[in-house]
């Protein structure tokens, strides 16, 4: 056991003066860890952890991670999920959920993070970004002898094992194995429910990411395996791109019929803002028909729990355009 002075260290202060923010929650927890190491008792989750990341590097840590950074929104979200919320200390930028996170100090955003702070900080883990994060930047933190996991999930199993293996580099593997069984329950029901749909009878459906240039979505993108949980298809599932750049063409000769985009404010216009460049193309089922869906990007475009939210307004709308069509001569 530690001297007792040396629980008055910068270190220990700086941990628990960054505690008191405006969450009861994160403030009872670190005060109970506080209590626990105060009185020399050991946790019984606290011994070495490893785990491989979605880049296949593993990750080996001495004990449960406590001073966790994290780079990217969907890892917040999901550490938090998975209990680890009072663990995290440093956060990118646009990592607003849940609101606790919005308290957090930021390092920066996605391509441009803030090294320094990150050092200032003394992180145990820092959870990085494959595909957002600057591949250079993750290095030179690496460097620093800092241990990093790279998260990059592109399948709904995906979400799962993240949940799973966060739960297990923190200390909580049976809150993020609860909540991974939880999920995949999600993912079943609603398989079941309009998954039996895709084929034949698939429904056409084309993602707008952008308009000018005109960005979509290609096969690897998770928002495609969403379609197809829904008993739809994406009209570019064949582009082997996550965000390709196609042309109008391309679009009408697909025909869509229905065409999704993401966006907080326009879902009361119909069509959406960022849709009316297709008004004049009258040819496009979806068009004609006025089949649109506005998601929120939060609900469809970040690898956590919460897509299951929006898959499940696709699965109403695209199940609701498949009865439509049925009816009609």
């Amino acid at each position: 056991m530690m001297p007792f002075s040396s629980y008055f260290s910068p270190l220990y202060l700086l941990g628990f003066v960054n505690a008191f923010r405006p969450n009861f929650l994160r403030v009872f927890g670190v005060l109970c860890c506080f209590t626990l190491v105060f009185l020399g008792i050991t946790p019984a989750n606290a011994g070495p952890v490893s785990v491989r990341d979605d880049v296949g590097h593993t990750v080996q840590l001495s004990h449960p991670a406590q001073r966790i950074v994290s780079l990217a929104p969907h890892v917040t979200e999901l550490l938090f999920d998975t209990g680890a919320g009072a663990q995290v200390i440093a956060v990118s930028d646009f990592s607003d959920y849940p609101a606790a996170a919005r308290a957090l100090p930021s390092v920066g955003g996605s391509q441009a993070l803030d090294l320094e702070r990150i050092t200032v900080l003394k992180p145990d883990l820092v959870i990085a970004w494959q595909s957002g994060n600057s591949a250079g930047q993750v290095e030179a933190i690496e460097r620093m002898g800092i241990p990093v996991f790279r998260s990059e999930p592109k399948s709904l199993e995906d979400v799962a094992t993240s949940l799973e293996r966060f739960g297990i580099l923190t200390g909580h593997a049976d809150e993020g194995g609860k909540y991974a069984a939880s999920f995949r329950q999600r993912v079943e029901a609603l398989r079941l429910q309009y998954g039996q749909n895709q084929g034949s009878s698939a429904i056409r459906v084309f993602y707008q990411v952008w308009n000018q240039p005109l960005m979509t979505v290609g096969g690897p993108h998770l928002i495609s395996r969403i379609m197809e949980l829904c008993g739809g298809q994406n009209i570019f599932v064949s582009i082997n791109a996550l965000s390709p750049v196609v042309d109008a063409e391309a679009v009408i000769a697909a025909n869509p019929q229905l065409m999704v985009v993401s966006g907080e404010h326009e879902a009361k216009t119909i069509p959406p803002d960022s849709l009316k460049m297709w008004q004049n193309w009258q040819q496009i089922a979806a068009v004609r028909n006025r089949d649109y869906l506005v998601l929120d990007p939060a609900l469809i475009t970040r690898h956590t729990p919460r897509i299951l939210n929006g898959a499940e307004q696709l699965c109403k709308t695209i199940e609701r355009i498949r009865r439509t069509s049925r009816q009609s001569p």
